[in-house]
């Protein structure tokens, strides 16, 4: 082969290469690429999976009543004991249930539907308002307009989330017979076909033993129950209302596939609450309790105010005993520990308990603060300096990085000026370091705001429904309260659960916001 063929085929199987590398290089960009678009994907479907969630959660629905403030119900040993007006949550409630009662006589004929009116309103929900009436004891014999949380599961019926129902236009009914079965026989030309027709479809998707879905008719503040369905007529049980309304007003049906024994709510209590809200008496308004409340067993009174508090004093108590101790242990290990097996040793194991499971320091803070020490339990104090041992790791790695990052010319310098190495390391070397140790500490703290396991052992998942005031009352954090709400039962949980998460999620983001800060103002490029 002469060199001329010999240089050619050189250069081709370089090309070759070349284009290798090159091809190489673009399935590198395309895997990066499709990587950070993964992981944006991702991310926006839990964004969207907890906003879609947390947004019922947002607002909720009231109720008004107008309710005279009777001197022998709620201070029946004078107004001028405004103690025992607060107390008397009983009163305010046997207020809110007459009238109720007042408003819907039918409530009255049994005990289960003054049970079931009753349930329209937790007593807890009229604490506020005898609160303010405690501080106003003028009020006591006026007539005042008391609003209260409506109850959880109508909520979410309102909302369209907990009754699974279908709406049909029916208009107004022709003709309206009495009968002897204590309802009345309605008929209408053609009125009730898209009825018949939808029970048709929802009978076919139900097992073949299962019983005919409800069907509730509604006119204005009217509500009854329609059997017998045809495509003429039907059979109505008036639940609520007065009959003559729907001849005179455009009927709704509302299709109810779930059985009434498979419902936490009753086709009474619907009717009901259709009835109030036709009076204008429910409003949906802004949950701004979610921040202002305490912990409830009732998820509409239930808030995240102590949690909050909570969160915000066990982090002070972190941040206070792990900063300092952190960064000071970083700088001895940095610049002043001599280089010898003892220092690797103790390098070597910061860097296994950054890796440790955080539950483990949980186990450690239970056995040292609260067995051998005794310190409270649920205390924000304890929960800091368990949070405190977890995130000492990262400060000294993230501070000790730090100051590595400094140029050894500014040591030199420094000390060839004359400066003792004390001056130079906290006069020189501190100062220009101090964005990323800041920034690591910060991102420490933010790990351990958001951590729930070693909490857990410490106690910090008990009930607590005041603020604590300090960081050795009895507490309990944001991700603990999370927990706590996941595990409950009732459906309305769920939004308030991840209500809660976007709060926390709020705080991480405020977090290493202020880091993203810290480091483009004060970071220094060598």
């Amino acid at each position: 082969m002469t060199d001329t063929a010999r240089t050619q085929a050189s250069k081709a199987r370089a090309m070759k290469r070349l284009r290798k590398r090159r091809a190489a290089d673009g399935r590198f960009r395309y895997y990066g690429l499709s990587a950070i678009l993964t992981a944006l994907g991702a991310l926006a479907v839990l964004i969207f999976t907890i906003g879609s969630q947390a947004l019922s959660a947002a607002t909720y629905h009231v109720v008004n009543y107008d309710i005279t403030l009777d001197p022998a119900v709620i201070a029946p040993e004078g107004a001028g004991r405004p103690e025992d007006i607060s107390r008397n949550v009983e009163g305010f409630y046997g207020l809110v249930r007459d009238n109720l009662i007042a408003t819907f006589p039918e409530a009255a004929k049994d005990r289960a539907s003054r049970r079931e009116v009753a349930d329209f309103v937790t007593r807890l929900a009229v604490l506020p308002t005898a609160q303010m009436v405690a501080e106003q004891p003028e009020l006591v014999g006026t007539r005042i307009t008391l609003t209260a949380p409506l109850n959880d599961d109508l909520d979410l019926y309102l909302k369209g989330q907990g009754v699974r129902e279908r709406k049909l236009g029916v208009g107004a009914i022709a003709a309206i017979k009495g009968e002897v079965e204590g309802g009345y026989r309605v008929t209408g030309a053609g009125a009730f076909d898209a009825v018949v027709a939808a029970l048709a479809v929802a009978a076919a998707d139900l097992p073949a033993d299962a019983a005919e879905p409800g069907v509730l008719l509604t006119a204005g503040p009217s509500t009854g129950r329609l059997t017998e369905i045809s495509a003429g007529s039907g059979h109505l049980e008036l639940l609520t209302g007065n009959i003559k309304d729907f001849a005179r007003l455009q009927s709704k049906a509302r299709l109810i596939v779930a059985l009434e024994s498979e419902r936490t709510i009753s086709d009474q209590q619907i009717a009901w609450t259709l009835a109030l809200k036709d009076m204008g008496r429910i409003e949906r308004v802004p949950r701004k309790t979610l921040l202002t409340n305490s912990d409830s067993t009732y998820p509409e009174l239930a808030g995240g105010l102590a949690a909050i508090v909570g969160s915000l004093l066990t982090m002070l108590v972190t941040a206070l005993v792990a900063m300092p101790i952190g960064i000071f242990a970083a700088v001895y290990l940095e610049e002043f520990a001599p280089k010898n097996r003892v220092t690797e040793f103790i390098e070597v194991n910061i860097n296994n308990l950054a890796a440790v499971p955080s539950i483990v320091f949980g186990l450690l803070g239970a056995a040292l603060y609260i067995n051998f020490l005794g310190m409270p339990r649920s205390a924000p104090l304890v929960g800091g300096l368990v949070l405190a041992l977890m995130t000492f790791p990262v400060v000294i790695i993230a501070s000790r990085a730090a100051l590595k990052a400094v140029p050894p010319s500014v040591r030199s310098g420094a000390l060839a000026v004359g400066a003792s190495q004390m001056q130079t390391v906290f006069h020189h070397v501190v100062p220009l370091a101090a964005p990323g140790i800041l920034t690591g500490a910060i991102l420490g703290m933010a790990r351990a705001l958001g951590e729930s396991a070693p909490l857990l052992l410490i106690g910090m998942v008990a009930f607590v429904g005041d603020v604590p005031r300090s960081p050795t009352d009895e507490s309990t954090v944001m991700p603990v309260l999370i927990f706590s709400w996941s595990n409950n039962a009732e459906r309305a949980w769920e939004p308030l659960t991840s209500a809660m998460i976007i709060v926390l999620l709020a705080f991480l983001l405020l977090m290493n916001g202020l880091v993203v800060f810290l480091r483009r103002k004060y970071e220094r490029r060598w």
